[in-house]
Formats: structure tokens, C-alpha cells, sequence
């Protein structure tokens, strides 16, 4: 299989993992407070929509908190575990590990610092109900600032090393 084709099969697995352990982590919440209302498909885009009516102004706000928490933990676990990924011999198995790490280390901190301000504020319509938005954005950026780092000093030359092989 040549490069350009794992590098597709690679963000096709980061966008479906990316969606299954965000929104995953809204509806999975969604199902615990009994909130949850159906499963909407945009486009490229999978929500969760719930019952916000049933819902305290602190539970929407950790409604919409959840997906980027568990992306934040997924992104560490990623992380933890690069070498043993690295190592599997399989390059459509690293190409989709790479990709997948990337998007778990980056998507949320972009939007929920910089970008919700243009694009809609998705999730931080609720995050702002239980902090300010300008102190969830700072955090956020911080975040995103730390994960870049991350990605630069420790991924990247893993991931670097392993397709050298």
C-alpha cells in the first residue's frame, strides 16, 4: 500500500475516532443524567442531542465539557503508549495511530480556544454555564499550547523513527 493511501485510511480513522470518543462521551453522559433525545448526522458531523430542558445549567455545562475531557485523556493515553504503537509493524496500523493522536491532541483545544468564536461555540455555549468563557479559553489555549509542545518534542520524532524503519 503506498504512502498517500495511508495517509487517508489514517485521517479517516482519526475523524471516525476523534467522533467516537467525543460525541461518545456526550451521549454516554446523555444516557446517565436520561437526557438523551437521538443521535443527529451533519454533513461529516455526528451531535448528540439531549434534552437541555431537563437539564441544570451545571449538568448542560458538564454535558459539553465531557467529549473534550475524554479527548483530552484519550490524547494521553495515545501519548503513553506511542512506542508500543510504534513498534507494531503494520504502517496502516501507525499511519491511523499517528493521525488519531494528532487529532485527539489538537481538535478540541483549536476549537475551544481560538475557533468557536468564529465557527459557533458548540460546546462552550454549555462550558460557559458552569466558567467564564474568556478563563475556559485561556485554559483551552494553554492546553492547545502544552499539546503542540507534545506533539513536536515526543510524537512527531516516535512517529518520525518508526516510518524511517
Amino acid at each position: 500500500m503506498n504512502k498517500r493511501t495511508r495517509q487517508y485510511l489514517g485521517l479517516l480513522g482519526a475523524i471516525l475516532a476523534y467522533y467516537i470518543v467525543h460525541e461518545g462521551a456526550h451521549f454516554i453522559y446523555a444516557l446517565a443524567t436520561g437526557t438523551f433525545k437521538q443521535i443527529n448526522i451533519m454533513g461529516l458531523g455526528v451531535q448528540i442531542d439531549i434534552y437541555a430542558e431537563r437539564m441544570t445549567g451545571n449538568q448542560l455545562g458538564i454535558f459539553c465539557l465531557v467529549g473534550s475531557v475524554a479527548t483530552l485523556i484519550a490524547s494521553c493515553l495515545l501519548v503513553i503508549f506511542a512506542n508500543k504503537m510504534c513498534a507494531v509493524s503494520s504502517k496502516v496500523f501507525k499511519a491511523c495511530a499517528y493521525y488519531v493522536t494528532i487529532a485527539m491532541l489538537l481538535i478540541d483545544p483549536l476549537y475551544l480556544s481560538i475557533l468557536c468564536g468564529f465557527f459557533g461555540g458548540g460546546d462552550m455555549n454549555g462550558i460557559k454555564l458552569i466558567v467564564p468563557e474568556l478563563v475556559a479559553r485561556i485554559i483551552y489555549g494553554i492546553l492547545l499550547i502544552i499539546n503542540i509542545f507534545v506533539f513536536i518534542k515526543i510524537v512527531l520524532p516516535k512517529y518520525k523513527a518508526a516510518f524511517a524503519e
